[in-house]
Parts: C-alpha cells; sequence; structure tokens
C-alpha cells in the first residue's frame, strides 16, 4: 500500500500552500495596495535603467537551489514594493499616457480570488460561475447593442487584437467556406480574399491578416476626412479599385474609438454600404464600445446593431483588470464557423446543459482565465451608474481640456475630441515648420523621464502630436493646466539645445 500523499512531501513545500500563511502573505499585499491607492500626488512613470532594475529584481531572489526555500516575509514586501514602484502609476492625476486604467479596487479583489481558486472557463465543468457570469453580462451588454436576444453570442477572449482576429476568422471562413482546410485560394489563381477599413486602423488589423494568410499587401487601407473617420465618399471608389487588383473583400472593419484620435466610423453609413456589398462589418470597439452604456454617449455608436461583429475591452473604459475583451456577434452560427475542429479530449459530440456554455469551440484559448468576474461582480454589485458616470465624466473633462487648449496661443489642437483621447502639439512663436515633428517626440520623451506627467503621441498626417488619455477620475482641468506649464517649460529646455533633440 502506499504512504499517504503527505508524508512524501517535506515541511517546506507544505509551508508554501498553507492557508494561513496564504492569509498573512494577502495582508502583506494587502496593506501595500492600500498605500498606493491612498497615493494622490502627480507623478509620471519613474523609469528605471533595466539592467539597475535586473539587477535589484535578482538581489531578492533566493540563493536556494535545491530544496523549497523558506518564505522571507520581508523579501515579498519588497517584492511587491518594487512591482508597485516600477509600474505607470495609472491612479494618479499625472497619469494621461495610455488607455489602460487603474481598475475599480474591488475588481482587483475578484481577480485576485481567480487567481487563487484557478478556474480556466473556456469549459463549464471547469468554470461553472464563471461561464454563467459571461451568458449574463453578455445578455446585460447586448440590451445597449440591441440584437436579437436568441441570435446573438458572445465570447470573451484575451485582448482587442485576439478578438479583432477571430472575428475576421468568422468573416473569411463564411466568406471562402474552404479556406479553413484547403488553403488561401488565390493560389489557384481565384481572387484573393482582402479586407477594408480605415487608414489608421489598429495594427492588430494588418496583424491578423499576416496571421491568417491573406498578407498586408491584401488590405484596403480606406481614406480618413478630416475628423480622422473612414471617409464615405471614398469607399465605394476604393472598393473598385481593389476589385480592379483581383481582390475579393469579404469584411470591412470600422473603428470605435480609434487608438491614435478616439474617433468613431459613422458605423449606420458604413453597415448600410456592407450590407449592399455582401461584406462582413466588423467594428474595432476595444475603446470606445464602453460608450454605449451610457444615454448620454451611445449616439456615437449609432448603428451598431446593423453590425456582423463587435469587439469591446472592459479592461479600458470598464476599469477593470486587463486583459477582458468581449467579443460579439449578431448571428452566433456565424461566430461558430471562425474555428473547425473536432478535438474529442474537449469538445462533446452532443451539447448538454451543462457544455451548451462551453466556449472552447468559438474562441483561440483552450486554457483561458476567468476575465469576466471582476466585471460581472461590479456590475452585480454597482450597476450599469458607476460605468456610465465615470465614463461621462473623462469625456467631459477631455471636452473641458480642449477649450482650455484652444484658448493658448502656443498649442493647436489636432482635433476635436469625440471621447477621452486629444492629440494636439506644442508650436511656441518662431518654430520652424521642420521642427514641428521634432520638438512633440522631445517633450514626450523628457517628460517621460522625469516622471512627472506620463502622456503619450502619435504621428497624424506624418507629424508628431501630444496625445493625452483622460482615464482617471481624479484628473481635473486644473492639472491639465499644469501639464501644459509644464510642457512649456520642457520645451524651452529642448529649445535651448541642452536637450540634444537634434530639432
Amino acid at each position: 500500500m502506499l504512504p499517504p500523499a503527505h508524508t512524501s512531501a517535506t515541511g517546506l513545500l507544505l509551508d508554501a500552500f498553507d492557508a494561513q500563511l496564504f492569509r498573512e502573505n494577502a495582508g502583506t499585499a494587502a496593506a501595500k495596495l492600500h498605500d498606493h491607492l491612498s497615493e494622490l500626488s502627480i507623478r509620471g512613470l519613474d523609469l528605471i535603467d533595466p539592467a539597475t532594475l535586473s539587477e535589484a529584481a535578482r538581489a531578492l531572489m533566493t540563493e536556494e537551489r535545491e530544496e523549497a526555500a523558506g518564505l522571507d516575509e520581508k523579501k515579498l514586501a519588497a517584492i511587491i514594493d518594487l512591482y508597485v514602484r516600477t509600474g505607470i502609476p495609472v491612479h494618479s492625476p499625472g497619469y494621461m499616457g495610455r488607455q489602460f486604467s487603474g481598475v475599480v479596487p474591488l475588481g482587483g479583489v475578484i481577480d485576485f480570488v481567480s487567481s487563487v481558486v484557478n478556474q480556466p472557463s473556456s469549459f463549464y465543468e471547469a468554470a461553472q460561475l464563471p461561464n454563467v457570469a459571461e451568458r449574463i453580462m453578455a445578455d446585460e451588454l447586448n440590451r445597449f447593442i440591441g440584437w436579437d436576444p436568441d441570435r446573438f453570442a458572445m465570447v470573451t477572449t484575451s485582448g482587442g487584437s485576439l478578438a479583432n482576429l477571430t472575428a475576421l476568422l468568422a468573416a473569411r471562413n463564411r466568406a471562402f467556406p474552404d479556406f479553413w482546410a484547403a488553403g488561401n485560394p488565390a493560389l489557384d489563381g481565384a481572387p484573393r480574399p482582402a479586407i477594408a477599413t480605415g487608414a489608421d486602423a489598429h495594427y492588430s488589423v494588418s496583424r491578423a491578416a499576416g496571421i491568417m494568410g491573406i498578407g498586408e499587401a491584401q488590405i484596403v487601407r480606406l481614406p480618413l476626412d478630416a475628423e480622422q473617420r473612414i471617409d464615405l465618399d471614398q469607399v465605394g471608389p476604393a472598393l473598385a479599385a481593389a476589385e480592379q487588383r483581383n481582390l475579393k473583400v469579404f469584411c470591412l472593419v470600422a473603428s470605435a474609438g480609434s487608438t491614435a484620435v478616439g474617433a468613431f466610423d459613422r458605423i449606420d453609413a458604413l453597415a448600410d454600404l456592407a450590407r449592399e456589398r455582401g461584406l462582413w462589418l466588423h467594428v474595432d470597439g476595444a475603446h470606445g464600445a464602453s460608450l454605449l452604456v451610457s444615454d448620454k454617449l451611445r449616439h456615437k455608436l449609432k448603428g451598431i446593431e446593423k453590425a456582423d461583429s463587435l469587439a469591446w475591452d472592459a479592461h479600458k473604459m470598464m476599469f477593470v483588470p486587463a486583459p477582458c475583451t468581449l467579443l460579439f456577434y449578431r448571428d452566433k452560427e456565424a461566430g461558430l464557423g471562425a474555428f473547425r475542429q473536432n478535438a474529442s479530449y474537449v469538445f462533446d459530440e452532443k451539447t448538454d446543459p451543462y457544455t451548451e456554455l462551453d466556449s472552447g469551440d468559438k474562441n483561440f484559448e483552450c486554457t483561458k482565465r476567468p476575465m469576466i468576474m471582476p466585471l460581472w461582480s461590479l456590475w452585480a454589485l454597482y450597476g450599469r451608474g458607476l460605468f456610465a458616470k465615470k465614463i461621462e465624466y473623462l469625456c467631459r473633462l477631455t471636452d473641458d481640456a480642449h477649450r482650455i487648449l484652444c484658448a493658448e496661443p502656443d498649442f493647436a489642437a489636432v482635433h476635436r475630441p469625440e471621447a477621452n483621447i486629444m492629440c494636439f502639439r506644442y508650436l511656441p512663436s518662431g518654430l520652424p515648420d521642420g521642427n514641428v515633428h521634432g520638438l512633440q517626440k522631445a517633450i514626450r520623451d523628457r517628460i517621460k523621464r522625469q516622471g512627472n506627467f506620463f502622456i503619450s503621441k502619435v504621428d497624424i498626417d506624418g507629424v508628431a502630436a501630444l496625445r493625452v488619455v483622460m482615464m482617471n477620475h481624479r484628473i481635473t482641468t486644473d492639472h491639465f493646466t499644469a501639464l501644459l506649464s509644464e510642457i512649456r517649460r520642457v520645451g524651452a529646455e529642448v529649445l535651448s539645445g541642452d536637450s540634444g533633440a537634434g530639432l
């Protein structure tokens, strides 16, 4: 007879899984995070040389190589301190740089629970509540999309890039049913599959084209209008030109909150155009789809009910831990076409009330985090209002910041913000046109190094612009005004020649 399993495990191994030790470790982490969330000072990124950070991290590692080492509480606290200190301070009013936000703290607590209970959620039997929660949130959010409750479907994916790829696979397989098994029909001289999208679409669209074997050369880049949206007058001619190149466009990708400037393509008109031409309309709403939960802002996505699919990043404007992306299909049968495989070890021949909620056949991941849990928990406990109010505040703040900017003679707005992203340039009197690009880049880099604020930059029409993304409800117009003063100060340093910017 074999001895009880615990007799073969060392004491240190058992200690690592000890419930009481876990409680103490969790308390240490909670105390550190409490201090982190309580810090309200204006600060940007504390950028550390990678070699220095690597040395600091290695110093915290045990030298034990054979046995499990005993836990060093001081090192645990130091690891947490280092982790928090070297991250982007998403809860600080100085953070205006990226599209990921500080999470609602309770969402982090639920994510913490998910990490400990460890329930991969592609299959109901492995994660019962997450699969039920996914179905509930699909129904809740579809109320704002407007699809037939009995026909639509939603799956979660690890990020918007994967959601876009999955939707494009479904669109391709509908238009080219043999592609999955037989490969690219263009190899036999048939028209080449192609994707049409706005000229500044997220890079995940061109990446998907490469992954799918379509090729970046088969992406039809649709011209943009003055508001950085797909120019409706140019879509027809662009598609006709693609047809002349022996391309068969099967999908039109629209943006609802483009990455560069937060522009919203006119979904309503594009949907009509796509339907006339038999195209699948996919809406990349990774950033802007969250505006659907606001009665005041939902009109930005007018016509969304006509789309075939929608990618929605909850880890952006729904303020939950990343990744948490929701991929919606208007027709669940079409969504099933993304992947066409049999695997008896996970896929059942016949569905039952349990396997009906499985999503392993609908998404790329087999092992998938129960990413829906923080979103569902917050929705269950706070309701829609929590999200709508914060989103509305951030969009109103960005509009106020735009008015402030337009009143400053040495700044120029690149566009009128549609949500919470705004791009602009610092243009002091006498600056030569040839130096505009270099000055914006140098200002952004110096601000990043100095660590008072964190902003980003983007090239628009080939010229760099400074970019702010308002993701933190603690930011006020006073903070934005302070940022403009910081830009002026840093700009003067750059122009004085001491930065080596090479303008």
